[in-house]
């Protein structure tokens, strides 16, 4: 057994049996995508009533169009978790993908203040992780290390701005983390997304690089939210250092995105609060040796989930397969890896474990992007899919 099928169980949030739990899953003999709930430990496929996992979010009330929903059993949700693997799959049974298919992919950075400290850090030090030690320690004293109480556009915020103008210390990262407007930026194109179990990818022009734990909201079309899941919203700091407008180079590759294991859909039992309350935790576990723990705390968040979903949707900005957010980090790891003073950065077969009670647990293995399985299938091939089976209307 790999170490990434062994570190995939448990997957499911703890109360899984009450929980509104939603699934794509891949099926061989269908050559297509699946929408499927789970129902005590089984998958059933309710794509006939929901061809998407779009459309399923679009519902009045997600959630009890999910629990309604007739279906037909796809298999046990552990053999199904099993068989997810590259490396594990026999390709004729099914498979889990990320729980999500036609929605906008976006991501909002620089919301909690650890992490927007290190984005100062990575522009100094301009990708140049040995000189970052000493930066940081620059930063620390000019700016602070608690910026937590601060709330971004407030006028204490404006009176910051103009000292760190005055010291030579402002920075871009600063502007969106404690100014009036939240940075939202495109993480990946929909369906570009790996799911729980799958490999993550690294560009391996980066020497510099972590993951980034966080809780991904599920966004109406109409800006209502609907739903949550995990992610691990993959970053090289090396790239971004070298100027904020190689973003898209930094965030957008082939398995940078990782998404799952499963939607969880908001109801009476679980909503926005659980998600502000929220910690969501981190590990590494490399094939050297080397672990990392971690942990992102929703309630430090400088600005509330529902202020960044309005800046991401609204009357300039529409979605109308509606959207995914990644809210952000506080996780910013700065341990020695190998050589003192270099910090952290991963290695193939890095085993990364993002997990929250009550969403479960996203496992990824780390593999150069070019050894990452090539995603293939895109809009125009699940639309032919779905009207080849009969299931679009």
């Amino acid at each position: 057994m790999s170490r990434l099928t062994e570190a995939l169980a448990p997957a499911l949030p703890e109360d899984a049996a009450t929980a509104a739990l939603a699934a794509r899953v891949w099926l061989p003999q269908a050559g297509g995508p699946s929408v499927a709930a789970l129902r005590g430990d089984t998958l059933v496929d309710i794509t006939a009533s929901f061809p998407t996992l779009r459309d399923l979010c679009e519902a009045q009330d997600p959630a009890a169009a999910l629990r309604a929903a007739p279906g037909t059993p796809l298999g046990p949700f552990a053999a199904i978790l099993a068989n997810t693997p590259a490396e594990a799959r026999d390709p004729a049974l099914p498979w889990l993908l990320a729980p999500l298919d036609l929605q906008a992919i976006k991501a909002a950075g620089v919301t909690f203040a650890v992490s927007m400290l290190e984005r100062v850090i990575e522009e100094r030090a301009r990708g140049d992780l040995a000189a970052a030690g000493a930066i940081r320690a620059e930063v620390t004293r000019l700016v602070g290390d608690d910026l937590a109480k601060l709330r971004p556009g407030s006028a204490e915020a404006a009176h910051l701005k103009q000292v760190l103008i005055a010291q030579g210390a402002w920075s871009q990262y600063l502007e969106v983390g404690i100014g009036p407007d939240a940075e939202i930026f495109t993480k990946a194109q929909p369906m570009a997304a790996v799911g729980t179990g799958m490999d993550a990818g690294l560009h391996p022009a980066s020497v510099w690089n972590n993951p980034e734990p966080e809780v991904v909201l599920a966004v109406a079309s109409t800006g209502r939210i609907v739903g949550a899941s995990l992610g691990n919203d993959v970053n090289l700091r090396d790239v971004e250092g070298r100027s904020a407008l190689l973003l898209g180079k930094a965030k957008d590759n082939t398995g940078s995105c990782a998404i799952g294991p499963l939607l969880r859909l908001f109801d009476a039992g679980f909503g926005l609060d659980d998600i502000r309350r929220t910690t969501v935790r981190l590990t590494v576990e490399g094939a050297d040796g080397f672990r990392l723990d971690g942990a992102s705390s929703i309630a430090r968040i400088s600005r509330d989930p529902a202020d960044l979903v309005a800046q991401m949707l609204n009357e300039h900005h529409q979605y109308p397969d509606g959207a995914v957010l990644f809210l952000g980090t506080m996780f910013a790891p700065t341990e020695d890896r190998d050589a003192p003073g270099q910090g952290f950065t991963h290695k193939p077969n890095d085993i990364v474990t993002v997990a929250a009670p009550g969403l479960g647990r996203l496992v990824n293995r780390m593999l150069r992007t070019d050894r990452c399985q090539p995603w293939t299938f895109g809009t125009g091939a699940l639309m032919r899919n779905l009207a080849a089976r009969g299931l679009l209307r």
